[in-house]
């Protein structure tokens, strides 16, 4: 009866270190999954990490801080909905983003969602993420350039 008991622990044991293990392996397979996605995109048939829509190139210079200000009254009305500067909400936190995109994907991806999550692997996977797709708000090439400033300024502190 002992060794019976000993045996099946023994056996739990096993199974649950075993369980752990494949647990741990997954999540590694999964992180390396998505910055392969990542990298992918950022060379994704030809656009370099740009994106998908009318942005091919934006012009950063100097941070502006009136153009920031601009961008930050154009995301608390339009985006805040959805997306968090520092947390998660139903879209990704934004902080750091302009060191993970450059500025066309992100004007694209505010310009553009509709296209974005259909033909950019970044944006798929986010949408594969969050199940949310990104609303469409009509935002102007001008506009976005603002909440793009405004990022940058999040950013930089």
């Amino acid at each position: 009866m002992i060794k019976t008991m000993a045996l099946f622990a023994l056996s739990i044991f096993m199974l649950v270190a075993c369980g752990e293990a494949g647990d741990a392996q997954l999540e590694k397979n999964a992180s390396s999954e998505t910055e392969a996605v990542e990298s992918a995109a950022s060379e994704t048939a030809g656009n370099d990490g740009l994106g998908v829509g009318p942005v091919k190139s934006v012009t950063i210079g100097a941070l502006d801080a009136a153009m920031a200000k601009e961008g930050e009254d154009l995301f608390t009305k339009n985006c805040t909905a959805c997306h968090k500067i520092e947390a998660k909400f139903v879209g990704p936190a934004l902080a750091g983003v302009t060191e993970r995109r450059k500025p066309e994907w992100i004007m694209n991806m505010i310009m553009n969602p509709e296209q974005m999550v259909k033909e950019d692997p970044v944006a798929k996977e986010l949408l594969a993420e969050f199940l949310a797709p990104m609303a469409n708000q009509h935002i102007t090439e001008e506009q976005a350039r603002k909440i793009v400033e405004y990022f940058r300024q999040v950013d930089s502190k």
